[in-house]
């Protein structure tokens, strides 16, 4: 049980003496720890035992009981202080109460109102020492809870389920960054759907972590917040850009590491905090409409997001390393994504010049080399039939083709 500890400030012995003497301390879960006779001594005396009561006098040799009380605020704000004084005076009580004393007691003292003081300082001290231990232990249990708590705020985040007010201000709570994040992207582990009734509970969470690990390692140093969704996905939101070499980087990874199939799907966030639900529910349909397509295809599609550098990539390459026929995997892929194999390799080398357009500084021929043109000419030409201008163009005007940007990306 908590005591609280007294000091007793006056000049005279005999009023100090009558304080002490008054009251049953005990009672009320107090000591008189010290006395003083001047208020440069009873100074010392607070700060030596860290008092939790002053009584006071405001007539005191060598430092008043107003300066003495201006020193408590500022060094014990939460000291309490009852003055106890011969001045029945106004602007000796107006300065009390600017300090916030608890109390005001004209002397000669009355020991059933020194009593019911103290019995009214130590509920009051009670009071604040519950409320202080619930709210250690409220912040122990939010600590121990941290992820759990953060991934329920992610999830109302993604769903659409807050104002932009309450994103804000949860974001500050968790140490995120309150500005808009700029990506989102989701890891959708294909043998999960597939496989999950193989698995047992834990196997699967085990599983689910080393991803959520790999995806942060690899992420290092960019600002986001990794979490799980309540359909299987991981969600990665990033306030700093990640491009689709990094995320190819981390499929590979987890492919090489767990020896299971992940994909990253990937959506620009513009607009306020609430545009993320936006883009989550982008980057799931992609996800999703991946799940329809053949394991042939899924894996033509993968080599070339890996090749497309390459200038002698061609059709026939990728169905060699596939073992298929070229013939097979042309019309295969045409009938599952649409498009043929040469305009999908076209859009994933114009995606990838997009990225490095706007956020590198390398010339246009730098550029063409990177993404598997052997001729700024060539590269020039297909870029101009798909996005409609010249690089050059797109580059000086990249905040008009955001509609093109998010189409390809």
């Amino acid at each position: 049980m908590r005591t609280w500890k007294v000091l007793i400030a006056d000049d005279e012995a005999i009023i100090r003496e009558g304080i002490r003497e008054a009251i049953d301390w005990n009672e009320f879960q107090m000591e008189v720890v010290a006395e003083a006779e001047d208020g440069e001594e009873a100074m010392e005396l607070a700060l030596r035992h860290q008092i939790d009561i002053l009584f006071v006098d405001l007539t005191m040799p060598i430092m008043d009981g107003i300066s003495l009380m201006k020193q408590i605020r500022k060094n014990l704000s939460k000291c309490r202080i009852v003055v106890v004084t011969g001045h029945d005076e106004f602007a000796y009580a107006q300065e009390a109460i600017r300090l916030q004393v608890d109390d005001y007691i004209l002397k000669p003292t009355n020991p059933s109102h020194l009593r019911e003081v103290a019995k009214k300082i130590q509920q009051q001290l009670t009071k604040e020492l519950q409320q202080s231990e619930y709210v250690t232990l409220l912040s122990k249990q939010v600590q121990k809870n941290f992820q759990l708590i953060r991934q329920q705020f992610c999830l109302e985040w993604i769903h659409g389920r807050l104002k932009e007010i309450e994103i804000f201000a949860q974001l500050q709570f968790f140490k995120l960054p309150s500005t808009c994040p700029v990506q989102l992207a989701v890891i959708y582990w294909q043998e999960f759907f597939s496989t999950k009734l193989l698995m047992s509970e834990k196997e699967k969470q085990l599983f689910f972590f080393a991803i959520e690990n790999i995806a942060s390692e690899l992420l290092e140093g960019k600002r986001k917040v990794v979490f799980r969704d309540t359909v299987g996905f991981i969600v990665v939101c990033l306030w700093d850009w990640a491009d689709e070499e990094l995320f190819r980087t981390i499929e590979k990874t987890i492919k090489q590491y767990l020896n299971i199939q992940a994909n990253i799907y990937a959506a620009e966030v513009e607009g306020e905090l609430t545009k993320v639900a936006d883009a989550y529910e982008i980057c799931k349909k992609r996800a999703y409409s991946a799940t329809n397509i053949s394991p042939i295809v899924r894996r033509a599609k993968q080599y070339v997001q890996e090749h497309f550098s390459d200038q002698t990539l061609t059709l026939e390459s990728v169905a060699q390393s596939l073992n298929v026929s070229p013939v097979y995997l042309s019309r295969i892929m045409k009938q599952e994504l649409g498009i043929s194999f040469v305009n999908f390799l076209t859009e994933v080398r114009i995606k990838k010049a997009i990225q490095l357009l706007v956020s590198t500084q390398l010339t246009i021929h730098e550029i063409s080399e990177r993404v598997g043109y052997d001729t700024q000419h060539y590269f020039s030409t297909a870029f101009k039939k798909v996005v409609g201008v010249s690089p050059n163009q797109y580059r000086k005007g990249a905040f008009l083709f955001k509609e093109v940007r998010e189409v390809l990306l």
